[in-house]
């Protein structure tokens, strides 16, 4: 019915990165419309507290296990305890990576970092095994199990503005500093983010005949004690003169994980403000 469309009821969703910002609001916007949260993370304790959490504030049967998403035979384990738990897997929220938000000012050293010609290829690796193998590999294993279901359901990937528009470097200049001493948005940040929506893109037409729908939330920049220079000039980038709330990207993701988005597929959505429109 038309006022249930929304609802999450008996849907059993993986959240990776579930201890993050963004991740414990998506983990919450799921089990607040019914869903079961099953949340994914490095850290043991903390990842099957939250559940708990969740389990007294909503009612919902989630659970967190401690899985690095870069380790494919841990996965691999993780999808037969969740399957066993639960009997299947209704959809996946790629939402681990890295993210060096505030590129740092780097005291006394006479090159920065981060940027391109100083940046490290151990970090690369790193960010890439993260954010892009990470997926890949949770898309391997939580979306083919999705892929057996019936009804199919839903992977979403979250991207990010900087999928799909140039980071601009001046927003995290420093004055009196050299510019090679100048921070800047490491380049893995950008490549990762543009990497999820090719993915996207495979993913949605991969598993269609299944009825497994892929698609991408390209989210804009999070208020999370920010600088207030860098704030003062990012806002200036953003048609709503502002950077969004923690919670304001739980509407959107419980409508493309329900039935209410049933014919979205391979849609790449910035959610941002407005900055990609200018």
């Amino acid at each position: 019915m038309l006022q249930n469309i929304f609802n999450l009821d008996g849907k059993v969703v993986v959240i990776t990165g579930a201890l993050g910002l963004l991740g414990k609001k998506h983990a919450e916007a799921v089990a607040a419309y019914g869903g079961t949260p099953v949340l994914l993370d490095l850290f043991e304790n903390e990842v099957e507290e939250f559940s708990k959490e969740l389990h007294y504030k909503y009612g919902v049967d989630a659970s967190g296990f401690a899985v690095d998403i870069t380790n494919e035979s841990k996965i691999e384990l993780s999808v037969n305890t969740i399957v066993e738990r639960y009997g299947k897997i209704d959809a996946l929220v790629n939402n681990a990576a890295h993210n060096p938000d505030k590129p740092a000012v780097e005291n006394n050293a006479e090159k920065n970092s981060s940027r391109l010609e100083n940046f490290s290829l151990d970090v690369w690796n790193q960010d890439i095994e993260v954010g892009l193998t990470g997926a890949f590999l949770c898309a391997k294993y939580y979306g083919y199990q999705i892929s057996k279901n019936l009804e199919g359901g839903s992977i979403i990937n979250i991207s990010s503005d900087l999928g799909l528009i140039a980071p601009d470097q001046k927003l995290y200049m420093h004055e009196g500093l050299l510019e090679e001493q100048q921070p800047v948005k490491p380049v893995s940040y950008s490549v990762v983010k543009a990497g999820i929506i090719g993915l996207t893109r495979y993913l949605s037409t991969y598993w269609s005949d299944k009825n497994v729908r892929c698609n991408a939330m390209c989210l804009g920049g999070v208020e999370n004690n920010l600088p207030d220079n860098f704030m003062k000039k990012v806002v200036t980038k953003i048609p709503m003169n502002r950077l969004a709330k923690s919670n304001e990207y739980q509407g959107s993701l419980v409508w493309m994980l329900s039935d209410a988005s049933s014919y979205l597929n391979g849609a790449i959505i910035p959610i941002e403000g407005g900055r990609t429109a200018w």
